[in-house]
């Protein structure tokens, strides 16, 4: 599949650790509101951990805009919640499992040769429609104000 601006986003669906418990999501779940759906290649890494970081320091700001914020990566959610527990802390948002890699591929940031997915961000719009997507290569960070302010 490959996304385009101004069609509708491909449905997700799995699980993700949702305050500490695990917990099976879907887009559909979020129909309403603005989702920002963004993947990191590994959990345990420096850039990984600044982009979630930043994410969850500005999640009110989202929330104050009408959107969720949903990350995901190709790690297990027993793998992201040892990282929560074991140096990313507290998360305030879902973070999604795509262990099957259906999701990254779907939303075109699957790197097929490696398993991992590049950093794409995503914005989704209340009927499901992508607004905005950009995808940086696995070692280019993200700015979360500029997602803010694209939103």
């Amino acid at each position: 599949m490959s996304v385009k601006v101004g069609e509708k986003a491909p449905e997700f669906k799995g699980q993700a650790v949702v305050n500490g418990e695990f917990k099976d999501i879907k887009l559909s779940d979020f129909q309403g509101k603005w989702v920002v759906l963004f993947f990191w290649p590994l959990d345990f890494t420096f850039v990984c951990s600044t982009e979630i970081r930043g994410f969850n320091e500005h999640y009110g700001e989202f929330k104050k805009l009408g959107a969720e914020v949903v990350g995901a990566s190709t790690d297990s959610v027993y793998t992201h919640k040892a990282w929560i527990e074991h140096g990313l802390g507290d998360v305030q948002f879902p973070l999604l499992s795509d262990t099957s890699l259906e999701v990254s591929d779907a939303y075109d940031v699957l790197v097929k040769d490696k398993g991992i997915a590049l950093r794409g961000t995503f914005i989704i719009d209340p009927e499901g429609i992508v607004r905005s997507y950009t995808i940086n290569d696995l070692d280019t960070g993200r700015s979360i104000t500029e997602t803010l302010r694209t939103l």
